[in-house]
């Protein structure tokens, strides 16, 4: 029998973390010495991996600086987080339902932009760790919207295609979702508005957990 699978997006789908992120991004471009993007531009890219975020932020540099960036705004969220100065709280209901897929028999995973040390101290944070059977980060894949990470979620879940559902905030799972020939659904508390992930083919968008778990129960 094939496992059923429910596979999450972190940033704008389980925790808000855009104050932490704007900060981070807002210190990696002063640091050095270009004026930060404003926040809707920031916000537009979470979930890509960093160096993908780089370019699209600042498409005019060279790939050495996206990936220099890229190191100046991890940095920057380390101090942050030694500082004790990182925000990623729960969105409302997601314990919650996360526990009722369980007890329906759905496995958890996650896909996402973060690091794996990043995932794994958010999570732990939490204590919602050892909900989650397979964690696919940045680390290890190419950026979304390659299909990699989901691909190996399945894999190590034991599901199919036709019996995982990806679900996510921005364009960027919903695109993955398609390349992997998943069910993607959107949740509408993120980052990327509606209409943006219909536009991108998500089957629906929820607006909040309880309707989240009525698509995930339908598909």
């Amino acid at each position: 029998m094939t496992n059923r699978l429910v596979v999450f997006d972190c940033d704008g789908t389980l925790v808000d973390s855009q104050h932490s992120i704007c900060a981070a991004m807002t210190r990696a471009f002063e640091e050095a010495r270009l004026s930060p993007p404003d926040r809707p531009a920031i916000l537009s890219v979470v979930g890509l991996s960093l160096p993908h975020a780089m370019a699209r932020l600042l498409p005019e540099a060279h790939s050495d600086f996206h990936d220099h960036l890229a190191e100046r705004y991890k940095l920057a969220f380390q101090a942050l987080r030694r500082a004790e100065g990182v925000q990623e709280p729960l969105y409302p209901g997601i314990v919650d339902l996360l526990v009722a897929l369980e007890e329906s028999g759905w496995l958890l995973g996650v896909a996402t932009g973060k690091s794996d040390r990043g995932l794994d101290l958010c999570l732990a944070h939490h204590g919602v760790r050892d909900r989650f059977v397979t964690l696919q980060t940045a680390d290890r894949h190419p950026s979304k919207p390659h299909p990699s990470m989901l691909l190996t979620a399945m894999a190590e879940a034991g599901a199919a295609p036709e019996t995982t559902v990806m679900i996510g905030d921005t364009s960027f799972d919903i695109d993955m979702a398609a390349a992997a020939g998943v069910r993607a659904i959107g949740v509408g508390w993120g980052y990327h508005p509606p209409d943006m992930l219909i536009a991108a083919g998500a089957h629906a968008v929820a607006m909040d957990s309880a309707e989240l778990r009525a698509h995930i129960d339908a598909a």
